[in-house]
């Protein structure tokens, strides 16, 4: 079975007739938002929560535009059948993507031992990237404390502490010998999901790069492998099963549901049924925006706090009364000369309508005089400032203000790098220069 694939790059329109040789995947995706794919089984990083005001939920993969369709924010890799699409970022040459990579190794911590320039069996690097995603999710769902839940434990002994078994005490202890068959329900951590993740941790170690890649999460593996004592290697079909009927319900252990999801696409993909059953389409999508966010998060945190809303982090308020939620991307430190900063994983020009209203607001709220889009660039462009009008056109006296502005500040990105090493090495020239508008 030939394999068909097709790349493009985000924010990117592209002709229709390019995805001919993908038209049954395109059809499974075309004008359909990240949360709606993820209900099919796409896994979507970092998780969609229902209850954020983020607008990376309404995001399309490909919007139908006449006879194009135009990429988002979006980048990862889908498959359908012999069919795949691969989605690479728009600073990506040819054969490579160096800013994905860097990104996930700045904001994820990959290892960066996925070669994205040769690797031509798509499936193969779906599989790695799940692979280095685990460490993330365990060490984002165990900051709640190991998954405790009730199960019901069978005994055979003297010390009756639950429900009597007639027909296994009969077939047990005939004739008396002083003991009782009973089962009791017992709330423990050796459980359906925490076995999961234990399967997954023992499949990770038996990969060439496992324990490097686990040495990141030592002290939740540590308490994984001592909470399942009943582990054995030969379950992993019936522990597969049973999280595949049992989805984590509580709210509470959202994080767990996310990290279940992770361990049975890893551990199926083992038994080679990616994309098997009723949801033939498989994949994982990175949210750019959120990576990108993270990433100028990252390197203005000396200078800026960082409110997070996937987290729940830094909640500011519009209103009083504690109306009007909102998390600006950044927020100055310094509360005297106030600065409101927003990251845009956008081209330039298509900043603009929506996100001037956005950061104005917040310019507002927060008594700042200036406010700044952080966006991605390749070529390295000046500063735009744009200074606020005041007056009105009935008046015919509008003139810009000369106290309040915006600034468009990219930073740039690296086309000409011969190999990751020297994408590395040109990216940090480029943060230096970023960040001294902050700094100097």
């Amino acid at each position: 079975m030939r394999v068909r694939i097709l790349k493009v790059k985000d924010n990117q329109l592209k002709k229709k007739d390019a995805f001919s040789e993908i038209a049954n995947l395109t059809s499974k995706i075309a004008d359909k938002t990240l949360e709606q794919l993820e209900r099919e089984g796409i896994f979507v990083f970092p998780e969609l929560v229902k209850d954020a005001d983020d607008i990376t939920r309404d995001q399309i993969i490909l919007q139908g535009l006449n006879d194009c369709f135009r990429t988002g924010n979006v980048m990862g890799f889908l498959g359908y059948g012999a069919e795949r699409l691969v989605i690479e970022s728009r600073f990506g040459g040819d054969d490579e993507d160096y800013f994905l990579q860097y990104l996930l190794d700045r904001v994820l911590d990959f290892p960066n031992i996925v070669d994205l320039a040769t690797d031509a069996n798509q499936d193969n690097r779906l599989f790695n990237f799940l692979l280095f995603l685990f460490p993330y999710y365990l060490k984002t769902a165990m900051r709640k404390g190991v998954f405790k839940q009730y199960i019901r434990r069978r005994y055979n002994d003297g010390n009756v502490r639950g429900a009597i078994d007639i027909a296994r005490h009969i077939e047990r202890n005939t004739p008396f010998t002083g003991s009782v068959a009973y089962s009791q329900r017992e709330f423990s951590y050796d459980n359906y999901l925490t076995e999961l993740v234990r399967h997954t941790i023992e499949f990770i170690k038996r990969k060439p790069y496992g324990n490097n890649l686990l040495i990141k999460v030592k002290d939740e593996v540590k308490l994984i492998v001592d909470a399942t004592p009943s582990y054995e290697r030969y379950d992993c079909q019936k522990i597969i099963e049973a999280n595949k009927k049992k989805a984590v319900r509580h709210a509470y252990f959202r994080e767990y549901l996310a990290l279940q999801r992770l361990c049975l696409l890893i551990l199926q993909h083992q038994k080679h049924q990616i994309g098997a059953g009723s949801k033939q389409i498989y994949g994982i999508l990175f949210d750019g925006a959120w990576l990108w966010e993270e990433y100028i998060g990252s390197l203005v945190d000396n200078v800026f706090y960082h409110p997070m809303n996937k987290a729940g982090k830094g909640a500011q308020r519009l209103f009083g009364g504690n109306i009007g939620l909102i998390y600006p991307d950044y927020i100055s430190r310094d509360h005297e000369t106030r600065v409101i900063a927003d990251a845009k994983y956008k081209p330039l020009d298509n900043i603009g309508n929506k996100d001037y209203l956005q950061v104005l607001a917040y310019m507002l709220r927060f008594d700042a005089k200036k406010g700044y889009y952080l966006y991605p660039e390749a070529e390295g462009a000046d500063d735009l400032q744009l200074w606020l009008n005041k007056g009105s056109t009935y008046e015919a006296n509008v003139v810009p203000r000369d106290d309040i502005c915006i600034i468009k500040h990219g930073l740039k990105i690296p086309i000409d790098a011969e190999n990751y090493e020297s994408f590395v090495s040109k990216m940090q020239v480029s943060e230096s220069e970023f960040r001294q508008v902050f700094i100097g």
